[in-house]
């Protein structure tokens, strides 16, 4: 099965009112299928190398500036039927660590790798600072406490290689082992895949 949104997306785990009306967690092919939940032994979780969102809803990542922009027209950040701009910033290691345990990933395929090619020092967000100055790690329970997050930022060493031509993850750049590595310890999920590329075989599967 593949499903379609994203986590955030759910009704009732996402950022509500900022949601669809249905449940795009690997649960809902069980409520949509009749399939029981024993009989699935596999959940890949599909993620970006960097995050985005479409239309309005909070976003403690978002890059308001060139490399957002950069990023946005690397990656081809508009909507496949609209055309409308994407919002685009650093990865979001706590959104994805709540996806990964509301979903129970085996794993993670991290996608456009190659995107964050010529950016300098790469940006990961580890948690959140709430406006009484706290730090969580966790997702915060409600939108409006989201919506007053700022995001903590690990920086991790960039590249500047094509990479789009590696057919298998040894073949990456150190730099780019590294960054996925620090995604698979803050994310606590292991990555099977990386996509360097829209094509089949830029998939590289470890």
């Amino acid at each position: 099965f593949e499903g379609a949104q994203a986590t955030l997306l759910d009704i009732d785990f996402g950022t509500y009112p900022y949601v669809t009306s249905s449940h795009p967690l690997s649960a809902g092919v069980c409520v949509g299928t009749g399939v029981g939940p024993m009989i699935i032994t596999n959940i890949i979780g599909v993620a970006k190398a960097y995050t985005t969102r479409v239309g309005k809803g909070p976003f403690p990542t978002e890059l308001n500036d060139e490399i957002g922009n950069t990023i946005r027209e690397k990656g081809g950040e508009y909507g496949t039927t609209t055309g409308r701009p994407r919002r685009t910033g650093w990865f979001d290691a706590v959104i994805v660590r709540h996806s990964v345990r509301v979903n129970g990933l085996s794993s993670l395929a991290i996608n456009k790798l190659d995107t964050l090619s010529g950016l300098g020092t790469l940006k990961i967000c580890v948690a959140y600072r709430m406006p009484n100055g706290s730090l969580i790690k966790d997702f915060p329970a409600t939108l409006e406490e989201l919506a007053g997050c700022e995001p903590i930022f690990e920086e991790i060493e960039g590249f500047d290689d094509d990479i789009s031509t590696c057919r298998s993850f040894d073949e990456l750049p150190k730099a780019c082992i590294n960054y996925i590595a620090k995604l698979e310890e803050l994310c606590e999920c292991h990555v099977s895949m990386v996509g360097v590329g829209p094509s089949r075989e830029q998939n590289l599967e470890r």
